[in-house]
């Protein structure tokens, strides 16, 4: 484990620690390590940002005149080129929007973004169907507005208003799905960057300005239930950037496994699974997400999206089994998860997951793999 690995004394007593905090000492060097210009407001360097997110490729980085050494880790699995392009979106203040299946990283992207440029990714608004814009402007504390009327100090900054007011990034998780109306609450603070409060006219909090350095963050599901379209005017405010499914098999698989060992140490335990048992976990969620086996067989994708979170979740499952529940072979639980993340969206995925153990697994135990001849003995627990 690197330094940035290493969890605090104070962090047994959260299961999630922000990327800030988490990866503490890998920003703290590189701030000392890159001190060429910044954009206003920024706590590292552009260049620098992109090394956090992507790592140093396995390079020492040095500081200047010193002999201390960090390996930065990579964080996200995906396009060099992606992460450029959205770093310089936000260099120009202007509004970054990931969109992408489900599954695939916007949210942690964003965290870590978020987290390099301004120091915390703390400032959220979680779109749902419930979200009001309140949560993009201000709302009141109730107790001081009756006592003293609107003043500045009954005002309740939003995640987005506290963000201009610090010249920060504000983080919008699944915009599409808060209604439109609210989504467009965004429309006047992008292009304006300012929020007046009408109940405060004739004071100087009458209006908010952001401050050098603000910009929002934006992520959404292209398949999902529940999403609004948003309309163009909001469209046009931001770059979109699609973050695609990690498509080289072996960088996957060993995220898949490091997120796994990572999700079964929090629980207590040490994580057993066989590398050829996620190799096998890993093979079936390609397969089924791109419509193809790895040996060319057509397969009938399903409704469900057989992201990389869910394959991580799998794992992680299969891990505290073994750990908690042992007996027998911790492949033979596989199939049965396998249905469990097929059946959330569509029952005829069911039909469909039965199609890719009579196609592809029969045809691998056939071939004479002793791995896949089980999994196709197991066909029996998808019924």
């Amino acid at each position: 484990m690197t330094a940035t690995d290493q969890p605090a004394a104070a962090d047994s007593a959260r299961q999630v620690i922000p990327a800030e905090e988490r990866h503490a000492a890998e920003l703290a060097f590189l701030a000392a390590q890159d001190p060429g210009p910044r954009p206003p407001g920024w706590a590292l360097t552009p260049r620098a940002v992109v090394t956090f997110v992507c790592g140093s490729e396995g390079v020492a980085l040095t500081l200047p005149q010193g002999r201390e050494k960090l390996v930065i880790s990579p964080k996200f699995v995906g396009e060099r080129a992606l992460v450029e392009r959205c770093v310089v979106t936000l260099a120009g203040e202007r509004g970054l929007l990931l969109t992408g299946e489900p599954g695939t990283a916007k949210s942690m992207l964003s965290e870590l973004l978020a987290a390099a440029v301004c120091g915390t990714s703390a400032l959220t608004v979680q779109g749902t169907a419930g979200t009001t814009e309140d949560a993009f402007r201000y709302g009141w504390n109730y107790a001081l507005l009756l006592a003293q009327g609107p003043t500045s100090q009954a005002l309740v900054d939003s995640p987005v208003l506290s963000a201009m007011r610090t010249g920060r990034v504000v983080r919008v998780e699944e915009i599409t799905r808060c209604l439109p109306e609210v989504q467009d609450a965004l429309v006047s603070i992008l292009s304006d960057r300012r929020v007046s409060v009408p109940e405060l006219t004739a004071t100087e909090d009458a209006v908010v300005s952001a401050a050098p350095g603000f910009t929002v963050i934006a992520t959404a599901n292209l398949r999902d239930r529940g999403v609004s379209e948003m309309s163009a005017a909001l469209k046009r405010r931001f770059n979109f950037e699609t973050v695609a499914p990690i498509a080289d098999a072996d960088a996957e698989a060993t995220l898949i496994r490091r997120q796994a060992v990572a999700a079964v140490q929090r629980a207590g335990a040490a994580f057993g699974v066989d590398d050829a048992v996620l190799d096998a976990l890993v093979t079936v969620f390609r397969d089924l997400r791109s419509g193809r086996s790895a040996e060319g067989w057509d397969v009938e994708r399903p409704g469900t999206v057989m992201s990389t979170a869910e394959a991580v979740q799998v794992a992680a499952s299969l891990g505290v089994s073994a750990a908690y529940l042992p007996g027998g072979d911790v492949l033979d639980l596989l199939p049965g998860h396998l249905l469990g993340v097929v059946r959330k969206d569509d029952p005829a995925d069911h039909g469909r997951l039965l199609g890719y153990w009579d196609g592809p697994v029969r045809r691998r135990a056939e071939d004479g793999s002793a791995m896949w001849r089980r999994l196709w003995d197991l066909r029996g627990s998808l019924r």
